[in-house]
């Protein structure tokens, strides 16, 4: 052991290069300043020694004299010394270890059980040094996280080993979606890192892979330090957070990636597209998307079936058609036509039933919830004299085959009151009865005064977006504008915040501006890609006129707005298209009621497409017509083993008015469960009773077990019929959706950060060429030694002597 070695290990440093100097220095501050004082007190001592033994000794012989008198002012001039808390400061240079860090994958998806070729097995388990495959039972198959644990505990061959001679080593693991968490690699150094006890840390229990999120973790953690390098070992299936790419660039550090598992795998995964909405009686296509890998020249039985998810329970589950199909290339697409017969919310189904050798089917499987309509959306349109938007508006809704003629309904102030009696059209007052109010789907108001809008119409409108979910769409006209509806229950529902001052601005016509939020509102989509889409807005033409507003609601999201002219702070545009969640409906602004100006060159086109999918959004956001009464909802249609599941029913009586507690049998609402571990008869069904939280709304919860179907029918106590939920539970998260692990991704990180990709099988060469670069040398650095424990001791020596020196010459 040389001596940097040793000094390192006084001063639990390490990396000691170089002694530059030495010196002895004092602590005390009396000394420090002055040194000579500790020389002239220590002079002081020696001389009262030596004038003592040689004055007032003379018995003494001449030599027992002058050593008593050396060893008498050696313990006074330590005692000097020691006063002024002597140090002994060493200055040193290190050359330091760069770092490397070792960042290992801890979800679920490391615990599949890869069903590898028996060649590719065999080289695997060499590669690791793991038990071959002919040496255990062929039913045992070992997880990827066995695999890597055994990489870790290789012996002598360990590439990590070799890299802990070169670097410092620290390792973590990715488990949570937020963080990575620090494993230990053991305190002795001079034995290196603990591999074995490395590999007993890891683990294979987080949900989902954010290795986007992990690297960022990464780089908060990497300050000024000299990492030099991180190795990630990881199957790469990243399902959640950030891009992993983006992150790993944050580090500015080569990434050496570690994949495991196979990079194909026999699988076969489905996917599902219907329309949101169906028609009862009229035919609609579901298409189905196959994806393949490793499965050229074989077949797969594809089976599609819808489920009612409300309405009269006990509903059955119908086959829309089952199909075999050849697998002939990595995607095929299949289209099941369907004439719906019921009506309501449903889920289709599709399934695929397991081919030999797929090591994941939970990707097999894939739904969509449909809503079936009997005939017709309810629209309700209040307006005060007839414009142009209100005339193209009921053309394009007669004609639409999930309004017509029977779904679009009307209050127009300035029609005759004879024709608004005689004609179905019309209504005769915008707020008809509540159980035919809150039937309606959409209500659009449009440039109505105040004094024409009565509380009671504004308050019921205020309910129905708030509570029971429906949509409301606010058209500006330029005769009185939104400002008619400050100080009204609508006001603070609205997506700008008006004054009621404002007047049209129609100083000069203006160019409509979309917004970047545009693009994530179906309805602002006109056409088949953003190319077409600018030509639908562009040929909506200069609009002559807007309503200006104080300012966009804060909660509102901004689509359109007038190029140039701002609101009152001077820099926000004025908005001319918003929309805005209230409560559990939408409301939908619009600044100008001249949208019928997109019918310039291409008719109805873009301008049904603009409306249509408007009502669609806004009409499917609850439950439709006369069924909002009794809605029976979970919080989720998709839960896992071990999640509690939250039921609540929304239950109101015939005139829509909040059920109350008081009204219902036993103050309680029944329903029955159906557990897929359980019986089909009445017998085998588990009661659930759900207490009401607040008027007209009754909760329950249920835990979770096993995998499968439940079903929950829930009784109406007025009419006594049963609705039913339906949801699943699976065992499985996102984590095993995939079987194989995702290379392009792996290669991505490494090629973005200058690093290099491989597997378990050629990591030891790959990771053996990761070398330190020039290891910078630090500055000198000054490490302090106090003293007085030798000067305690050397002075403790010279006492001893002394003391026996005077008893050999017989002194007291």
């Amino acid at each position: 052991m040389n001596i940097q070695r040793l000094l390192g290990d006084v001063l639990r440093i390490g990396d000691v290069s170089e002694i530059v100097d030495w010196r002895l220095a004092f602590a005390a501050e009396w000394a420090a300043r002055h040194p000579l004082r500790v020389l002239a007190l220590a002079a002081a001592g020696v001389a009262a020694a030596v004038w003592f033994y040689l004055r007032r000794q003379p018995l003494l012989s001449r030599w027992v004299r002058l050593t008593l008198s050396a060893l008498r002012g050696g313990l006074f001039a330590l005692l000097a010394v020691l006063l002024a808390d002597p140090v002994l400061q060493i200055s040193i240079k290190q050359l330091p270890k760069p770092s490397l860090w070792l960042l290992f994958d801890g979800t679920e998806s490391m615990s599949i059980q890869d069903r590898l070729p028996a060649a590719a097995e065999e080289m695997l388990a060499k590669a690791v040094g793991l038990e071959r495959p002919a040496a255990r039972p062929a039913e045992v198959i070992p997880t990827r996280q066995e695999y890597v644990a055994a990489w870790l505990r290789r012996g002598a061959d360990n590439v990590l080993g070799r890299l802990a001679k070169e670097f410092r080593l620290r390792a973590y693991l990715l488990e949570a979606p937020d963080a990575v968490r620090p494993l230990s690699l053991g305190d002795d150094d001079a034995k290196g890192p603990d591999f074995e006890g490395l590999a007993g840390q890891l683990a294979a229990k987080g949900r989902v892979t954010a290795l986007g999120r992990g690297l960022e973790d990464l780089a908060q953690r990497h300050s000024a330090g000299n990492l030099q390098g991180v190795v990630v070992v990881s199957d790469f299936d990243q399902n959640s957070g950030p891009p992993a790419v983006e992150a790993a660039g944050e580090l500015g550090v080569p990434i050496y990636t570690v994949g495991v598992g196979p990079e194909t795998a026999v699988d076969v995964a489905v996917d599902l597209q219907a329309p949101p909405m169906m028609k009862k009686a009229e035919q609609s296509v579901l298409t189905v998307t196959l994806r393949q890998t490793d499965l050229d020249g074989t077949t797969a039985t594809v089976k599609l079936s819808a489920r009612p998810l409300e309405g009269p329970a006990g509903g059955p589950v119908v086959a829309v058609g089952t199909k075999v199909v050849p697998l002939a290339s990595r995607s095929t697409t299949v289209d099941f036509p369907f004439i719906p017969e019921a009506i309501g919310r449903h889920e289709f189904i599709v399934e695929v039933d397991p081919l030999p050798g797929e090591v994941v089917d939970d990707n097999n499987r894939a739904s969509r919830e449909v809503n079936i309509r009997d005939d017709y959306l309810r629209l309700m349109y209040v307006e005060y004299e007839p414009t142009w938007e209100w005339r193209f508006v009921k053309e394009v809704f007669h004609r639409d085959q999930l309004v017509g003629m029977r779904g679009f309904r009307t209050f127009l102030r300035s029609a005759d009151p004879a024709v608004r009696a005689s004609n179905e059209l019309f209504l005769p007052t915008p707020a008809p009865p509540r159980s035919e109010f809150f039937a309606t789907d959409v209500i659009f108001l449009g440039d109505m005064p105040a004094a024409t809008i009565s509380g009671r119409f504004c308050e019921m409108t205020r309910e129905f977006v708030e509570k029971f979910g429906g949509g409301l769409v606010v058209i500006a006209g330029s005769r009185f504008g939104p400002g008619q509806l400050a100080g009204t229950p609508l006001e603070d529902m609205l997506p700008v915040l008006v004054e009621g001052r404002e007047r049209p601005a129609n100083q000069k016509p203006f160019q409509l501006r979309l917004t970047a939020d545009a693009g994530l509102i179906d309805f602002m989509g006109l056409g088949a890609d953003d190319a077409e889409n600018r030509k639908a807005w562009e040929n909506l033409g200069p609009l002559p006129w807007y309503q200006p507003v104080a300012r966009p609601h804060p909660q509102a999201t901004v689509l359109a707005t007038h190029p140039v002219d701002t609101c009152s702070d001077g820099r926000t545009l004025q908005p001319i298209i918003a929309i805005r969640r209230f409560g559990r409906g939408e409301v939908v602004y619009l600044g100008c009621n001249e949208t019928w100006r997109l019918r310039r060159r291409y008719g109805e086109l873009y301008y049904r497409q603009f409306w249509g999918q408007m009502i669609h959004r806004l009409g499917l956001s609850h439950a439709l017509g006369s069924q909002k009464r009794f809605v029976v909802r979970t919080d989720s249609q998709r839960y896992e083993s071990g999640d509690t599941a939250v039921v609540t029913v929304e239950a109101y009586d015939a005139n829509f008015e909040p059920l109350g507690a008081d009204a219902v049998p036993d103050r309680v609402i029944m329903a029955r469960l159906k557990r897929p571990d359980g019986g089909g008869d009445a017998a085998d069904l588990e009661v659930v009773a759900l207490p009401q939280v607040r008027t007209g709304v009754f909760e329950a919860r249920i835990p979770l077990g096993a995998g499968g179907e439940y079903q929950l029918r829930v009784e109406d106590p007025l009419t006594r019929t049963e609705s039913e939920a339906v949801f699943n539970v699976t065992t499985l998260s996102a984590e095993r959706r995939s079987a194989v692990r995702n290379a392009a991704l792996q290669r991505s990180i490494a090629s973005a950060t200058s690093g290099e990709a491989c597997d378990l099988v050629t990591a030891q060469d790959v990771l053996a060429t990761i070398s330190p670069t020039a290891r910078p040398e630090k500055a000198v650095k000054v490490f302090p030694l106090s003293m007085t424990w030798l000067c305690l001791g050397l002075g403790l020596t010279l006492m001893i002597a002394e003391w026996a020196l005077r008893k050999g010459a017989n002194l007291s």
